[in-house]
């Protein structure tokens, strides 16, 4: 039971390093970005996770995304729009990715 439970915290955090290869270059560009929530899948080798980041157009998101860590592969799933009162007691938080000032128009928009 324990060599199973070790065996699936470094499954996880191998996971998790290839996620963060592959989310943090996209989501760079909506920095300052916060997880929120995180649900490792393993059975598929997988890892679901929310971010929360202030979005050029809508203002304050959540957006869902799962890492696909077997095809390394990052879906998107999904966003929802956020109260503002939420989001901003979250940036008391350290955020996944870090930027000095909110800069969205410098971001994608999608």
């Amino acid at each position: 039971m324990e060599a199973q439970k070790t065996g699936q915290t470094a499954t996880l955090a191998l996971i998790r390093a290839r996620r963060d290869a592959k989310a943090k270059p996209h989501l760079t560009q909506y920095a300052p970005v916060w997880m929120v929530g995180e649900e490792f899948v393993p059975d598929d080798d997988a890892v679901r996770f929310s971010v929360v980041f202030c979005h050029p157009k809508y203002s304050w998101v959540t957006r869902r995304y799962r890492f696909d860590g077997y095809n390394d592969v990052l879906y998107y799933l999904g966003e929802m729009l956020l109260d503002e009162d939420k989001a901003l007691d979250m940036e008391i938080t350290e955020p996944y990715i870090s930027a000095e000032a909110i800069n969205t128009l410098d971001s994608y928009g999608g």
